[in-house]
């Protein structure tokens, strides 16, 4: 070890810090940590830049932001709401937004990077499950992300309600339906959430807290999990040629990744403030204060919540019915059962995959969605049912602008709801399996090089090309799931259990497409090998 003191200040500052805290382990040993260098990985950081600017624009939106009730009369310079009784809230969302230097610019960049952090995770989470990232030993970090998409909700939903205009009134009311819809103990629910009878007085305030204080402080807690288990798992990765599940190959975060990290997370800032500066979001001053008489129509919420809106506007009003002449209003109170099906079908899917496959081995290479056609179908399907509800939240709009009747669209989205996911299934499925034919294909006799050759008995054929060894492995390198018939247990017998999965494993993993084995990629080069040579020999004998 080197005695030799530091002269500089920014040594003695390196020295002062290393010696209380040993920052250079930590640094030596995050900074080793590879990531891979492919476009899907850039997902989680958009979700984590988007959370960075979400934290920062509102924290400028606290100081100005009033979350009261009171009434007051609004004097301010948006002349057509002058003279009109509203909330200190929503009197103080207009004062930023028209008064405020740069108020209206963070105001909006603040929603379009809330917008986006959801997006993100959306998009992050999808492409786990379509490449089976959330395989062991990462199925907590799974867990923990479907928790952070849940969290981000809630974080969207308070403060997408702060401002206490007309559009985010009516979604407090949805809200304070759903919670009376609850059997038993629902009104009594409603009643501390709002503080008395809705709206009360009190809601704002308490959304403030959750919004700016409870939500945020689990949101970092868990981003902050999810990055340790990110940090201790080594990192998936694409198969390719030297992918293995022992390395990974990509560049360290030191410097390399942090620089490129910095320069992506300016970009995303910039991408938001270009969208904050053209695009308007959340025009709260064109929908004046909340009064609860009033209906608005042609107004939806954020996208991430609409799909539950949606589910309210199809379900039939003959689900309400009564049991011992107490009302149980199924048709409002079902919303949070599908928001449940939804999460927790996501939360099981790992464990269920691995039960019915009894794969309990560590996976680091990822799966190409086709090569996992169950999986895929079903990842589809329960995109194309999420799609069709929160399509159902604008089904007004859209009978507006096709000239169509509101109930048909109603009948329609009911229809989708039920049939969509089976259409999605049995066609994402096929084109699963198609593709993994070509591949296979592609891998025995090469790609399609648009080159005709005549062969010395006449045949025309095409001559296909060899493909190189990183996209041959790319193709050839994965594990296909098989049906396991149901295998006794220790005492010899075949339990009811094991019947079942080996009938709902046989219905997923019958029908598969098996890799190219290793004997029938030497035959398949070596007939090229002999049609390649009677080509030489037909050449050679007509050059002569």
């Amino acid at each position: 070890m080197s005695t030799t003191q530091p002269t500089t200040a920014v040594g003695k500052a390196a020295l002062f810090t290393e010696n209380r805290v040993g920052a250079s382990r930590l640094v030596k040993e995050f900074g080793r940590k590879i990531f891979p260098h492919h476009w899907s990985f850039m997902l989680g950081e958009v979700a984590l830049y988007s959370f960075v600017i979400l934290v920062l624009t509102g924290t400028f939106l606290t100081f100005w932001f009033k979350p009261a009730m009171g009434h007051t009369i609004y004097e301010g310079p948006f002349v057509p709401l002058q003279g009109v009784e509203m909330s200190e809230a929503y009197a103080s969302t207009l004062a930023i937004s028209f008064e405020i230097r740069g108020g209206l610019f963070i105001r909006q960049m603040h929603h379009w990077a809330a917008l986006l952090f959801m997006a993100a995770l959306s998009i992050h989470a999808m492409r786990i499950f379509f490449t089976g990232a959330f395989r062991r030993p990462r199925e907590v970090n799974w867990l923990v992300g479907i928790v952070l998409i849940v969290l981000g909700m809630g974080a969207g939903f308070t403060g997408y309600s702060l401002p206490d205009d007309l559009l985010s009134g009516n979604g407090l009311r949805i809200i304070d339906g759903i919670l009376k819809a609850i059997p038993l103990v629902g009104t009594y629910i409603s009643f501390f959430v709002f503080g008395g009878e809705f709206p009360g007085v009190d809601i704002v305030s308490r959304l403030y807290s959750l919004h700016i204080m409870v939500v945020p402080a689990l949101l970092i807690a868990v981003i902050a999990v999810h990055l340790i288990f990110v940090v201790y798992h080594k990192h998936t990765q694409w198969p390719g040629a030297g992918h293995t599940e022992k390395n990974v190959v990509g560049e360290p975060v030191l410097p390399t990744f942090a620089a490129k990290a910095g320069g992506f997370f300016f970009m995303i800032f910039g991408l938001l403030a270009l969208l904050s500066g053209f695009f308007t979001t959340n025009p709260v001053w064109n929908y004046g204060p909340y009064d609860p008489s009033p209906v608005s129509a042609g107004t939806q919420p954020d996208w991430y919540i609409g799909w539950m809106d949606g589910f309210l506007r199809i379900i039939p009003g003959w689900t309400e019915f009564y049991i011992f002449g107490y009302p149980i209003s199924f048709n409002i109170f079902s919303s949070v059962l599908v928001a449940g099906l939804l999460f927790g079908g996501l939360a099981i899917w790992p464990f269920v995959e691995a039960w019915l496959t009894k794969d309990y081995r560590e996976h680091h290479i990822l799966d190409r969605p086709r090569n996992n056609p169950t999986r895929t179908a079903v990842g589809a399907a329960g995109v194309v049912w999420y799609l069709n509800m929160w399509a159902a939240a604008s089904g007004d709009l859209m009978a507006v602008f096709f000239h169509m009747s509101l109930n048909d669209m109603i009948y329609i989205f009911r229809v989708l709801f039920f049939l969509g996911p089976v259409i999605a299934y049995i066609v994402t499925k096929r084109v699963c399996l198609a593709l993994q034919r070509k591949d296979r294909e592609i891998i025995l006799h090469g790609r399609e090089s648009g080159q005709i050759i005549r062969l010395p008995h006449g045949e025309f054929q095409e001559r296909h090309k060899p493909l190189n060894e990183d996209r041959l492995w790319s193709l050839a390198s994965f594990e296909s799931p098989q049906y396991i018939p149901a295998e006794p247990g220790p005492d010899g017998k075949i339990s009811k259990i094991e019947k079942r999965r080996a009938k709902l494993a046989r219905f997923f993993y019958e029908d598969r497409v098996a890799p190219v084995t290793k004997s029938e990629l030497e035959a398949a080069h070596h007939d090229h090998g002999e049609v390649e040579q009677s080509r030489k020999d037909e050449l050679t004998g007509s050059q002569q």
